[in-house]
């Protein structure tokens, strides 16, 4: 039997529904990890190790940390291989690179480890101001190079980034830093992916580079679900894998249709 016009597009758009249904019904199984500043995504290993062994596709962007533009541009790009909904973690800085990209139309929802939360028109270097951190009270903890790039003293490194991790660990990361060019910081956001998308919010307790208050400040705005990690430094990546990997796997099995 031969179907009318109408009745094709009836039959299509039956067959379009279905597949969006049965779309929906599939569980997240992508999770983007974005990494902060003056450090790369080698840092996610124990997280990522956890949620690969919990069956999550986890990738990880490395940014230039060239410009905010630049580091927006290599997370959307992690985006577009994607092959379907995906969770976007960041830390730190890449809290803000999540909030601008993740309004891409792969992101399903944000997590947030000690991370920045801006809202469009804000950066993350005038909120820190507003409430200031141990390393912005530290004198000399950040320095600059001649040509605009910024890193972390060496020797202020271990104990306001990484206190909590083995001190060989800590000096490591401190001598294989990504510098970050000054702007990346002060760069006005132009989209809030928390606005329209869940999240989900970490509070390190004993953070020195970004201050809890501001954590947990931001995370209330957005009205993440927010779990505090008591005595974690800003690598609580790193430091309490376990517990950031449990976050991101609740969160991730939250889409379930």
């Amino acid at each position: 039997m031969k179907l009318s016009k109408a009745g094709l597009a009836i039959a299509a758009a039956l067959s379009l529904a279905s597949a969006t249904i049965q779309a929906r019904a599939e569980p997240l199984r992508n999770i983007v990890l974005v990494h902060g500043a003056w450090v790369d995504a080698s840092g996610w290993k124990p997280v990522y190790e956890i949620l690969v062994k919990e069956g999550f596709n986890v990738a990880m962007v490395q940014e230039p940390e060239t410009s905010f533009a630049d580091d927006v541009a290599a997370a959307k790009r992690v985006l577009d291989m994607q092959d379907g909904p995906t969770l976007l973690v960041g830390h730190s800085y890449g809290g803000s690179i999540i909030t601008e990209a993740g309004i891409h139309s792969n992101v399903a929802g944000l997590v947030y480890v000690a991370a920045h939360a801006p809202d469009v028109g804000e950066d993350e270097s005038a909120l820190g101001k507003k409430t200031p951190s141990v390393l912005a009270k530290t004198p000399g903890a950040i320095k600059v190079t001649p040509d605009g790039y910024t890193y972390l003293n060496p020797s202020e490194f271990p104990k306001l980034f990484a206190p909590d991790l083995p001190h060989d660990q800590a000096v490591f990361a401190s001598r294989s830093q990504v510098f970050a060019e000054a702007s990346v910081f002060s760069t006005p956001l132009t989209a809030a992916a928390w606005k329209t998308k869940p999240s989900w919010g970490i509070v390190a307790g004993d953070d020195q580079i970004i201050n809890p208050d501001l954590e947990r400040w931001y995370y209330a705005r957005a009205n993440s679900e927010t779990i505090e990690i008591p005595g974690a430094s800003h690598s609580v990546y790193e430091s309490h894998a376990r517990e950031v990997a449990e976050v991101i796997t609740k969160a991730a099995r939250s889409f379930k249709d």
